[in-house]
């Protein structure tokens, strides 16, 4: 990503080079961290390719919220989601850069062939939200990545045509402009080709290929003239994606209650907020991998890790030995896309892309903005609560021969993991405060119910990751 002193896509703030903003943050975080020390405050299946083996997903995780609308797939109607959209932009895309992206920034963002225009933005919010993108007409993007969702679908993995289900969670549209690569394995490079790849992929919409989607398409009388007006050409399968990333590139929420407290606003954080962001700089640890800068306001460094989840029930070394075997026959984007949904190589990551083996298991660093309406988390859905992960990280992932090297135990006590929740809480866009505030209590809950990934031996270094269980006595 571009690296030279740019404004800060914020909403009004943040709006200086990366250097005053780092400098800024980094002094806040200082103060707060002082401010907490000195009062400490309580805690509240298809036929397999060859050399592919299909296997079925796994199971949901328990806990989930009851989630499942009218709609096909159990996702809310589309005419009910475009119902909620004037409430989250009550002032139409004008074709300027969305509110909190700054000019310098919005064109590097932007592809030249894809420039922004108030046309190619209502052409791709009509194709967001139409199913008839799919082969049997029943998923559209706003499926998996449901407005009244937070653009997910608040499943462990997404489900598609026929009900088939994929092996990857879905990640929210929110934002997604911002990342330097699509997809949890980085695979698309570009929005528009992360918008395409989903309508020919067997398992969610399932179209054959490109041209048969854009037959559909160009045969509906709206879109002939809705193509022509936007791009100036009849319907095709680029142009279909471009449209889309167009549409989603509108999809922009970065004023949090964290925004607030960045300028000054030191009442838009709890206690526990404040002192989980200084945790967050600092013995958490988050910010290695989490930062939030003029570059990435949405606290992503863009980079692949291997942080263990999946190294609880895969052998990643026999994994890789069979991709590459798969590989070697056929390396397409399409077939990368398929190990990615249909089969136990999603597991590999970013590894199916490169081919390196210090990519084994890794996943990108996703975004923490709006983290806390996303759940579950994790590429495969795995983690229920913000409990879960910060339990995960505190006790230093799974071990696995390809862990990386910055993950270790952490040593939080109770209350801190709880403080750090709190902060990610506090991440979310004031527009879904009511739905933040709900989540964050069953969120809660749930967690004082269960933690599974809760280790305070291995956490706290009485136990280390790799050592053997202990022999039962006679």
């Amino acid at each position: 990503m571009r690296r030279d002193p740019i404004e800060m896509p914020h909403v009004g703030r943040w709006r200086r080079g990366p250097q005053a903003s780092f400098a800024a943050v980094t002094i806040l975080a200082a103060v707060v961290a002082g401010a907490v020390r000195a009062q400490p405050q309580p805690a509240k299946p298809l036929p397999p390719k060859p050399g592919i083996q299909n296997a079925p997903p796994p199971p949901a995780s328990q806990g989930s919220p009851t989630l499942l609308g009218n709609g096909p797939h159990g996702a809310m109607p589309a005419t009910e989601q475009l119902t909620r959209l004037p409430g989250l932009f009550p002032k139409e895309a004008d074709g300027h850069p969305p509110a909190g992206v700054a000019d310098a920034f919005w064109s590097v963002l932007v592809p030249k062939d894809n420039s922004f225009d108030t046309k190619r933005v209502a052409l791709g919010r009509k194709l967001y939200f139409d199913t008839r993108l799919s082969r049997d007409g029943t998923v559209a993007c706003a499926t998996c990545h449901d407005v009244s969702r937070g653009f997910t679908d608040r499943r462990p993995t997404s489900e598609g045509i026929d009900g088939k289900l994929g092996r990857r969670n879905a990640p929210t549209s929110m934002n997604a402009m911002f990342f330097t690569t699509l997809f949890l394995d980085g695979r698309a490079a570009s929005l528009e080709e992360q918008a395409r790849l989903p309508i020919v992929n067997p398992i969610e919409m399932g179209q054959p290929d490109g041209p048969a989607v854009a037959k559909v398409i160009g045969a509906i009388p709206e879109y002939q003239r809705d193509f022509a007006a936007a791009y100036g050409r009849p319907v095709n399968y680029e142009d279909i994606g471009r449209a889309i990333a167009a549409f989603e590139r509108t999809l922009v929420f970065l004023d949090s209650p964290f925004d607030r407290f960045s300028i000054g606003d030191a009442g838009a954080l709890s206690d526990d907020a404040k002192a989980g962001w200084a945790l967050f700089n600092g013995k958490a640890r988050c910010s290695t991998c989490h930062q939030f800068s003029s570059n990435s306001p949405i606290g992503t460094n863009n980079k692949f890790h291997n942080i263990g989840v999946s190294a609880r029930h895969q052998d990643f070394g026999k994994l890789a030995r069979t991709a590459l075997t798969a590989l070697e026959k056929n390396n397409s984007k399409e077939t990368m896309d398929q190990m990615a949904l249909q089969t136990d190589l999603a597991e590999l990551g970013r590894f199916v892309v490169t081919r390196n083996r210090s990519d084994i298991g890794g996943f990108k660093t996703s975004q923490l903005r709006n983290i806390g309406i996303t759940s579950p988390y994790m590429h495969d859905g795995s983690m229920q609560t913000l409990w879960d992960v910060v339990d995960h990280y505190n006790k230093g992932g799974e071990a696995n021969p390809f862990l990386d090297g910055g993950i270790e135990p952490l040593a939080l006590s109770e209350r801190e993991v709880d403080q750090v929740v709190a902060f990610l809480f506090a991440l979310t866009d004031k527009r879904f405060a009511e739905q933040n505030a709900s989540e964050q209590d069953r969120q809660h809950a749930l967690s004082r119910k269960t933690r599974p990934f809760r280790d305070d031996a291995v956490a706290n270094r009485k136990k280390l990751p790799f050592d053997p269980p202990t022999a039962s006595k006679p």
